[in-house]
């Protein structure tokens, strides 16, 4: 039986919102060749926080400037790639941030990201390709509601 070498990465992102008039808005991004779409969030660097990272990696992928405003979650799942021809199995850990919009435009993405755009809240949640961002996207919903 093949040993299938382990890895840890830890990731971390941020959930970006706007209010309009009764709406709050959140950005998401697109990728990948099926276009699915997602929540901004990039690798941690060395040297690097998450919080840190998070606004590093929502500034890259959606061209936004924002502020942290609280810690959302950290979850954790595992997958599988292939690393110069070797299967790898990860496990992955994301930290994810509240954050507030304080300029920019979604046009200044960088060219890793198909597209970013503002939704609606609830447009979002629908939208998202992962449960576990759907989830990460309630706590958001929450904590705005809770700050008002």
């Amino acid at each position: 039986m093949t040993q299938v070498l382990t890895k840890t990465q830890v990731s971390a992102g941020g959930v970006v919102f706007r209010r309009r008039g009764e709406r709050i808005e959140v950005a998401l991004i697109s990728v990948g060749e099926r276009a699915r779409w997602q929540l901004p969030k990039g690798l941690v660097g060395r040297g690097e926080t998450p919080e840190e990272t998070a606004l590093r990696e929502v500034r890259e992928e959606t061209g936004l400037e924002a502020e942290l405003i609280a810690p959302l979650e950290k979850i954790e799942y595992w997958y599988f790639a292939n690393e110069r021809g070797a299967r790898v199995r990860y496990h992955k850990f994301v930290h994810f941030f509240l954050m507030r919009y304080t300029s920019g435009s979604t046009a200044d993405h960088d060219a890793e990201v198909n597209e970013a755009r503002w939704f609606d809240l609830r447009d979002a949640q629908a939208s998202l390709a992962f449960k576990g961002e759907r989830q990460i996207l309630e706590r958001a919903e929450k904590a705005v509601n809770r700050e008002s």
